[in-house]
């Protein structure tokens, strides 16, 4: 199979199950356009703020994306294309995206709340608690690995073999836009908010700033090393998640968006150009390397296929911003599919290189791989490489800041709420739960522990990431079920995604704490293992315990 099959092949299933299944659950599940959202309901300019659906729709794509549907199918080739391919189209379609529309439509109609109260609802007030736990600790990881993917792209220097060092114009010129970014992102937030401009006039603004940093990133590149870096994005990530959500976090997803839209549009117009070949086996079997192909291959691709994290930028942001229930489809089915797409294009990227051939080229990330593979297609378009890998290299590390503003804030919102109560008032609290519930202790305490994490780097807690994420739709899953049997809905199509996540996660999970308690036992571990081991088993306990309440509820007879 060459790059231009498994392309159609992708646009054809996604695009099918759009228009099909995706317009099929939303006619099961009933939309009420002339209902009033949440976005109006209870607008306060701070989280629930009303957005035009492409707004909105670029925060929900930028937001999930992240650096996910790169770097797991490239990580998860090693078992061959068409276990990969298979389970981004069928994940995807089936698993994936019908979890993230099924959270986006619960929280809408429960108020813009997060699936946290939707299971305290449905569910009871102890899986709520236990859920947002779990929430707190999964992003502390998401936060952790994708700083350090955003902190390696912005990396400005390289070592060869014999130790001298280089400097990374691409990585350097990426930095300086990313940080333009930020500074325009706060001043289009100005503008959307206060300029009431027509949609088109906000959309060239963007695209205009949009260019002009690139331009400047081209021509001033900015060279620091990867702690440096790590130090800058955690203290830019303390500011994004508590500043309103108009500010920061909706202009830089809008800005963002036409960057990774390009980039997408850019791959894919450079697959039909090149019509790269395949490089990589079919199937090279059920264990590779000592890992097996169940559990490992899914909780590798996560984001890809399915990611438990998307809902909850489904239910904790996004959900506070539509203007109407007839957005919900394409801001949440679809944008999941896109994130597909975009995995089938990483799929198509690594097969490009022949065996050792992206190494031989300086390309060692996944990131790099990706960047790099585009920058060959795009070469036969006649567009310089330099130009085009910089600007791929630009589009993935915008992934994973964005996710960065959006993940730290639901897990500083998931602290706070694990402490408070709907009827507690906030005048009669102890001293100890007006500490633990201010947004800046709650964001300061979830940013230490990420980055002390992070030190550990990205490849090493990408499996524990993959296994909670994972675990996480379950959860996810299972909540949105109960909520639609409580409310007389039809939601058997969920049933089967919940039942196969909870086998892959409940394993991987038992895997990893097996693997790091061995690690334990013959060496000791450092204090980046040492966390590690303690998410682990901490998430697989109340995973399973969150399971099992909400998977009672769902077989219970209703009255």
């Amino acid at each position: 199979m060459n790059g231009v099959t498994m392309m159609i092949l992708g646009i054809v299933v996604l695009g099918g199950a759009y228009l099909l299944y995706g317009r099929y659950l939303e006619k099961k599940w009933g939309i009420d356009p002339n209902a009033k959202t949440p976005a109006y309901e209870f607008e306060d300019g701070v989280d629930y703020v009303p957005a035009d659906t492409n707004v909105v729709f670029g925060h929900q794509f930028a937001s999930i994306a992240g650096a996910g549907p790169i770097n797991g199918p490239i990580q998860a080739a090693v078992f061959g294309w068409l276990p990969v391919l298979l389970w981004i189209l069928v994940g995807g379609v089936f698993f994936g995206a019908v979890q993230d529309f099924a959270a986006m439509y619960a929280s809408v109609k429960n108020k813009g709340r997060t699936i946290g109260y939707i299971i305290e609802e449905y569910i009871g007030k102890l899986g709520k608690k236990l859920f947002l736990l779990f929430c707190w600790l999964f992003c502390i990881l998401v936060v952790a690995a994708f700083a350090d993917v955003v902190a390696g792209t912005f990396n400005g220097f390289a070592a060869d073999a014999a130790g001298a060092v280089t400097k990374v114009t691409a990585n350097g010129a990426v930095a300086t836009t990313s940080m333009l970014f930020i500074v325009e992102a706060v001043a289009l937030g100005m503008i959307l908010k206060y300029g009431k401009l027509n949609k088109w006039v906000n959309t060239a603004v963007a695209i205009v700033m949009l260019v002009a940093a690139v331009a400047l990133g081209m021509k001033f590149p900015l060279y620091m090393e990867r702690g440096t870096w790590h130090i800058i994005i955690f203290l830019y990530v303390l500011v994004a998640c508590v500043v309103p959500v108009w500010a920061l976090l909706q202009p830089r997803d809008y800005l963002n968006s036409y960057l990774l839209i390009f980039m997408i549009v850019a791959a894919v117009i450079g697959v039909f150009v090149a019509n790269p070949s395949c490089n990589l086996n079919a199937f090279n079997g059920f264990t590779v390397n000592g890992q097996y192909l169940f559990p490992i291959l899914f909780v590798t691709i996560a984001c890809g296929a399915v990611s438990g994290f998307h809902s909850l930028v489904s239910s904790g942001t996004a959900s506070k911003q539509i203007k109407t229930e007839k957005a919900m489809l394409p801001i949440s089915y679809g944008a999941m599919l896109m994130e597909s797409m975009l995995a089938v294009i990483a799929l198509i990227a690594v097969a490009s290189f022949a065996d050792g051939e992206a190494a031989a080229q300086g390309l060692t990330t996944q990131p790099q791989i990706f960047a790099g593979a585009i920058a060959n297609f795009l070469t036969a378009a006649g567009l310089p490489y330099e130009l085009v890998f910089t600007l791929i290299n630009l589009a993935v590390s915008a992934f994973a800041l964005t996710s960065l503003d959006s993940v730290a804030r639901i897990g500083r919102l998931s602290f706070q709420e694990f402490f408070m109560d709907d009827d507690m008032d906030e005048k009669h609290m102890s001293p100890f739960l007006k500490i633990v519930t201010n947004k800046y202790v709650a964001t300061i305490l979830t940013l230490i522990l990420a980055y002390l994490l992070a030190k550990v780097g990205y490849a090493e807690i990408w499996p524990l990431f993959g296994s909670a994420n994972q675990l996480l739709s379950v959860l996810a899953l299972v909540a949105c079920a109960v909520f639609l049997k409580k409310t007389k809905r039809q939601g058997a199509m969920l049933w089967i995604p919940m039942a196969f996540m909870m086998a892959v996660t409940f394993t991987a999970l038992s895997m990893t704490i097996y693997k790091l308690s061995v690690a334990f036992m013959a060496t000791g571990l450092s204090l980046g293992n040492t966390l590690q081991l303690i998410f682990a088993v901490l998430l697989l306990i109340l995973g399973v315990i969150v399971a099992v309440q909400g998977v009672k509820k769902l077989t219970e007879k209703t009255a």
